[in-house]
């Protein structure tokens, strides 16, 4: 906002604006005044003139995370998780979280960081930093606080090694089968076995309604995916086997598939992994177990992307793996 004052025969111009220092210049004519107003203000538009770190002085990073867990982390697909980092952050680091903006560096997310590393895995610390590094560029480019730098671009994030190979075997998958015929729920065994048959992702399957299947065609359709892409797939006699005996209890289109909650869900994962006696095996696992499979029944790799929702071809191989003793079998056949 800028304001024009006479003081004796000059006029004086000022202008304060969010994030800017104040200027002040004085001219004889009010005209001259009127226009360099208007000029500085058309450079601050443009952001050619440089910002005021004590703008910062009144933000803490308090505020920023609780407008951005309240604003703007609700618009995504899936908020819980996301809410329940930021709360997090904000209960363990009640000494950074109460210091300005202006005050905070790249030097304290790496002590949070290097904490962090201590008690959990480099994938969780990333995932935590990613939404802090967020919070900050929407606070600079949609919010207008006068962020000269984001401090979260300047630090190392942890290197996450967590590509697995794990493969299921006739002995595990025969005592995987065992123990869902124990639940109590009877859709997460459906459900597992639908999964290791179609390579969808829990999130996927959880969300699937009978409104987006074709049981008839056998095609099932994914309208939103992990990468933002929806996708229909098609499916194995297994698939639509598990489906027809399910649809066979009665179901409205707009009812789940699997009426199950993720909370639930999870919860019966880990007493079936208990009563199994399998070692390390997660769910996702199973995901990658169809995808090695369909490669094994002699699938392209088009084809599998198609069924697996992989956009980028080479990310595929991060989930293939393939036994060599099969492989051998059909080069030699």
């Amino acid at each position: 906002m800028a304001t024009l004052r006479k003081k004796g025969n000059r006029w004086q111009a000022q202008i304060r604006r969010k994030g800017h220092a104040s200027i002040t210049k004085s001219f004889l004519l009010k005209a001259d005044a009127q226009e360099w107003v208007r000029y500085i203000e058309q450079q601050m538009d443009r952001k050619s003139l440089p910002y005021d770190p004590k703008a910062l002085d009144g933000i803490t990073l308090k505020s920023l995370l609780e407008k951005y867990r309240d604003e703007v982390i609700p618009k995504k697909r899936s908020p819980e998780r996301e809410i329940n980092i930021i709360n997090y952050f904000l209960s363990q680091e009640a000494k950074l979280i109460i210091k300005p903006l202006s005050e905070i560096s790249a030097t304290d997310f790496c002590i949070y960081r290097d904490k962090r590393m201590k008690v959990v895995k480099p994938a969780t610390v990333c995932r935590a930093l990613g939404l802090l590094q967020h919070a900050y560029d929407i606070a600079k480019k949609e919010w207008n606080y006068p962020i000269l730098e984001n401090p979260l671009t300047r630090i190392k994030k942890p290197e996450i090694r967590n590509r697995r190979e794990r493969r299921l075997t006739w002995s595990e998958l025969r005592s995987l089968i065992n123990a869902l015929d124990g639940c109590l729920n009877e859709y997460i065994k459906p459900l597992t076995l639908f999964a290791l048959n179609t390579a969808m992702r829990r999130g996927e399957i959880l969300a699937a309604k009978w409104s987006d299947l074709r049981l008839e065609e056998g095609l099932l359709s994914i309208p939103l995916t992990k990468n933002g892409y929806s996708r229909t797939i098609p499916l194995n006699k297994r698939a639509r086997r598990i489906l027809e005996e399910l649809k066979g209890k009665g179901t409205k289109p707009s009812d789940n598939i699997f009426p199950v909650s993720e909370e639930g869900f999870r919860m019966a994962w880990r007493r079936v992994m208990d009563r199994s006696g399998i070692i390390d095996l997660h769910f996702h696992d199973l995901r990658h177990e169809a995808i090695s499979r369909f490669f094994e029944r002699g699938l392209s790799v088009p084809e599998v992307a198609l069924i697996s929702g992989h956009r980028d071809f080479r990310m595929l191989f991060r989930y293939t793996h393939l036994k060599a003793e099969d492989i051998a079998k059909k080069i030699n056949n």
